[in-house]
């Protein structure tokens, strides 16, 4: 079925293209969100402004991308998550938690760039994708280490006063 895309849609096409999908993707997902039309000589005439005002977006949101990806280059990240003794994570990281701590460090990473097939679900360390589009992409290292991590000297006092209450510790005793 040919439909015309009246916004840009990944992996499928831009504003103004008309492509060919199965009717019930069509009838199911474009037509509902208002991402696509029927391609008529009339809806491609009066896409044809979008179409120009959509490139010029696409250019800059591209260029954007390009100087993140770049800032990603050397960019690692530890994320601290709770895990049992043999180090495997009591849930997982998931492209959420990579794009949080990678907005922590300042960089404007959505959920949604971050290719984490499957997550991670031990303590270790991966290089994971970010993917901004099909042309732009970047590598960042991920470090996942044990929450709380080795009390320093210095930081026994700190620790102590971390605001857990008795159940928390006496949880914690029985877990080990």
């Amino acid at each position: 079925m040919k439909m015309l895309l009246l916004k840009d849609v990944r992996k499928l096409g831009y504003v103004g293209d008309v492509v060919t999908v199965r009717p019930g993707y069509a009838r199911n997902y474009l037509l509902p969100e208002g991402l696509a039309t029927e391609p008529t000589d009339e809806n491609i005439a009066a896409i044809d402004e979008e179409k120009k005002r959509a490139a010029a977006e696409r250019a800059a949101r591209l260029k954007q991308y390009q100087l993140i990806a770049e800032k990603l280059a050397d960019v690692s990240v530890t994320i601290e998550a709770s895990a049992n003794p043999e180090g495997t994570l009591y849930g997982s990281v998931s492209a959420r938690d990579v794009a949080q701590a990678l907005k922590e460090q300042g960089h404007p990473v959505e959920a949604e760039f971050v290719l984490l097939d499957p997550p991670i679900r031990s303590l270790d360390n991966r290089m994971v994708r970010i993917e901004f589009t099909d042309e732009v992409t970047a590598e960042v290292k991920v470090w996942v280490v044990r929450e709380g991590g080795a009390i320093e000297d210095g930081d026994e006092a700190a620790a102590d006063d971390s605001g857990t209450d008795d159940a928390d510790v006496e949880y914690d005793g029985a877990v080990e």
